[in-house]
């Protein structure tokens, strides 16, 4: 009788599963959905910013700092970051709101940063503005530090990082704008040229400002005595900011239309650059299509917002056309 060889079987059987495994190594090293899923994966792993409004300390030169962030649901892939700078007197949580920045992120799906000025202030350069000026705040090295913490909690597009101010904060863009190189392009509300840029880098700029703005005059020049700390801004009118970037830059000569009382300048320059300058006739120190705040009005005298466009749209719409 032959003898039944029960080994067999499972010799068999390990030679299918060794089979199987060499051919799963060889697909796991071939390029394509393996490799490629990796950094999604990998993404989705280090994305700790929470979906929604969120508040977070910041430790910076022995400070200890506020940022307030905004997550839209359903962000995929790396995506753009704002840095919105709020006005004198101002909060992060006021620029978010009053100027519905939360409102656009959900729109055009990026993330924004509204951090907290130094007792409500940020220190521009050229002496602006109020304590923070005055106690000489590293308030470079504090965005700095924003945006590497989101960019750590985030999937951020290194190349779609930007940054918008109004006012006290529009000037703190600038001076970002001149002595970093952290954003692809810069929006300035109201805001003037004080910091030094002698080594800026070369990024898209867009200024909004009235005409009638008699805190941070449109022609240049003092402007009035803005809130209860005797703040007075002293700088170069905004035509010559414009002409200042578009040297920066290397503009090529701006085309100018008007609608209304809505003048426009643009000016295109190398690497998909633009420098845009929008004038509102008329229109004081504010930030267009806000929210009215009656409580900011009655205590700093503050101009109503001009409803001529709606400035964040706006300044998102160029943001958009003008990665780094």
């Amino acid at each position: 009788m032959a003898t039944l060889d029960r080994s067999r079987p499972l010799r068999r059987a390990l030679v299918i599963l060794s089979a199987l495994g060499l051919l799963a190594v060889v697909a796991g090293c071939a390029p394509g959905r393996a490799a490629a899923s990796q950094p999604r994966s990998a993404a989705a792993s280090t994305s700790t910013l929470p979906v929604g409004r969120s508040t977070q300390p910041i430790r910076v030169g022995g400070q200890v700092r506020t940022l307030h962030t905004y997550r839209p649901a359903g962000l995929s892939g790396a995506v753009p970051l704002v840095v919105m700078l709020h006005g004198g007197y101002g909060s992060g949580v006021q620029a978010e709101t009053s100027d519905h920045w939360d409102q656009q992120a959900d729109k055009g799906h990026f993330i924004g940063a509204f951090p907290d000025g130094s007792t409500r202030s940020w220190n521009a350069g050229g002496g602006c503005c109020g304590q923070a000026g005055a106690d000489h705040v590293d308030d470079v090295a504090f965005i700095r530090a924003v945006v590497k913490t989101l960019r750590r909690e985030a999937s951020i597009d290194p190349t779609r990082i930007y940054v918008a101010g109004m006012s006290n904060g529009a000037i703190m863009a600038y001076r970002l704008a001149c002595q970093t190189h952290l954003f692809a392009a810069v929006a300035s509300v109201a805001g003037t040229i004080l910091a030094d840029c002698g080594h800026a880098k070369r990024a898209s700029l867009i200024q909004i400002h009235g005409t009638a703005d008699h805190t941070v005059p449109y022609h240049g020049g003092p402007g009035q005595v803005y809130g209860r700390t005797g703040a007075r801004i002293d700088g170069p009118s905004v035509p010559a900011d414009n002409h200042t970037w578009r040297k920066i830059d290397g503009c090529r000569s701006p085309h100018k239309t008007r609608a209304g009382v809505v003048k426009t300048s643009v000016a295109h320059c190398p690497g998909h650059r633009a420098v845009k300058l929008i004038s509102i006739v008329g229109a004081g120190h504010q930030w267009p299509g806000s929210a009215a705040r009656p409580a900011l009005k009655r205590r700093l005298h503050a101009d109503p917002p001009s409803t001529a466009i709606d400035a964040t749209s706006t300044i998102w719409r160029f943001f958009a056309a003008h990665p780094g």
